[in-house]
């Protein structure tokens, strides 16, 4: 079995290492190929969902960048119906890799930002979040950085276009121990007002009382501005969709386990998002993380 990093200052597991060097190395051309593919591909994911031409080439890019990592089994996408098969058994002697190639790719139209969200699993998936040794996410801003965490803590790092580097990139940690704000500062809440549940609804107005509206409809960017400045990023149940919108294995728990590992707290409602227990490949289930204190909150309003 692959080995996860036993603990912080440990040297790092080689395979998780290459897992994220593939990634970074996708980034720039992922980046690059984005003006060209701002049209919808005519295509839909599983989840029903329309299919940007970005989506599809930073899916395909990674798949393949992926799929040449000794020690990576098996490719999960959220843009896949199923697991793609690209090495050894997963648990035995190989990774599963889930992404979101491009999350917040509707914001592609209106060149707001975006990432790519990473969750590396010694388990075969669907597979609940504590079968997670890494995760992390690419956010394409005005700088395209990468956040990783791994049982040895969560460094920030800037990805740069590198002609000298083997693979084409040069990898600079700007933080070598990323840790939530003691003081939450920012909130950013996804779905329509109208169909949000009471409960949330009255926790909402109280927390826009005290903390700044921070939201850009990209998970991966709302959710650094809660690990930049301290605060809270939801993406409730709602009144039309109980089981709300993000994908576990692709987005919620690899969120919640960064954010669990920076200091902070996940919750799908009542529970850690790492506990929840998946039933299939593109499960829904409403993501609630950040400092501890408004997750306390969240849960004891929801109760």
């Amino acid at each position: 079995m692959v080995e996860a990093d036993p603990g912080h200052g440990s040297a790092p597991d080689p395979t998780v290492e290459e897992i994220f060097d593939a990634v970074a190395a996708t980034a720039p051309r992922i980046r690059d190929a984005l003006p060209g593919r701002r049209v919808e591909s005519g295509t839909e994911n599983p989840s029903g969902e329309t299919v940007m031409a970005g989506d599809v080439y930073a899916d395909e890019l990674l798949a393949e960048a992926l799929g040449d990592v000794d020690g990576v089994g098996s490719f999960v996408s959220e843009e896949r119906a199923e697991a793609l098969d690209v090495g050894g058994t997963v648990g035995d002697d190989a990774y599963a890799v889930a992404i979101d190639p491009l999350d917040g790719s509707s914001n592609l139209r209106s060149n707001n930002a975006m990432g790519t969200v990473v969750g590396v699993y010694d388990a075969p998936l669907p597979a609940p979040g504590r079968d997670l040794v890494a995760a992390g996410y690419v956010l394409y801003g005005p700088i395209t950085t990468m956040v990783v965490a791994d049982e040895s803590g969560v460094r920030e790092e800037v990805v740069e276009r590198d002609d000298d580097a083997a693979n084409g990139v040069s990898r600079s940690v700007v933080i070598d121990d990323l840790a939530l704000p003691d003081e939450p500062t920012v909130y950013g809440f996804g779905g329509r007002v109208p169909d949000w549940p009471d409960a949330f609804r009255e926790y909402a107005r109280e927390i826009e009382g005290e903390l700044k509206l921070r939201y850009g409809g990209a998970m991966v960017g709302d959710v650094n501005q809660v690990v930049t400045y301290g605060g809270v990023f939801a993406y409730p149940a709602l009144v039309d969709a109980p089981d709300g919108k993000l994908r576990l294995q692709f987005e919620a728990n690899p969120i919640a386990y960064v954010i669990e590992r920076t200091g902070g707290s996940s919750s799908d409602g009542s529970d850690s998002i790492l506990d929840v227990d998946p039933e299939g490949l593109h499960d829904r289930v409403p993501l609630y993380v950040g400092n501890d204190g408004p997750i306390e909150r969240l849960e004891a309003a929801l109760d």
